[in-house]
């Protein structure tokens, strides 16, 4: 992938992580003060502290990504430092990771 298509692409997953972000915090059940039972309001909390949670990591890749393609190590595996298959590039512009370090990386945090 070429690093002007794979910036835009990046900034464009910024800006929709941003208002993902935006939207489930509007989501959340402490600003709709009901009273519902406690028991399905803690789920409804961590539903969301979830969601919250998945779109902050991902922000994160994307911001560490965007930060690797101002530096010239994109596409660079940041374990291996062999290039990035550009399917993989694809499908995950975020990717800092070749498939079989992200299989290796996966593993180690279980």
């Amino acid at each position: 992938m070429a690093l002007d298509t794979a910036r835009k692409r990046l900034d464009e997953m910024l800006a929709d992580l941003e208002r993902s972000i935006t939207a489930v915090q509007g989501e959340h059940p402490e600003a709709e003060h009901h009273t519902a039972d406690a028991g399905a309001s803690l789920s409804d909390t961590d539903r969301v502290d979830a969601a919250l949670a998945a779109l902050r990591r991902q922000r994160a890749e994307v911001l560490a990504a965007l930060a690797r393609a101002h530096e010239g190590t994109y596409g660079k595996c940041v374990d291996c430092g062999l290039q990035i298959s550009e399917g993989r590039l694809e499908a995950r512009p975020e990717a800092s990771r070749c498939v079989a370090c992200q299989g290796k990386h996966a593993r180690l945090r279980r």
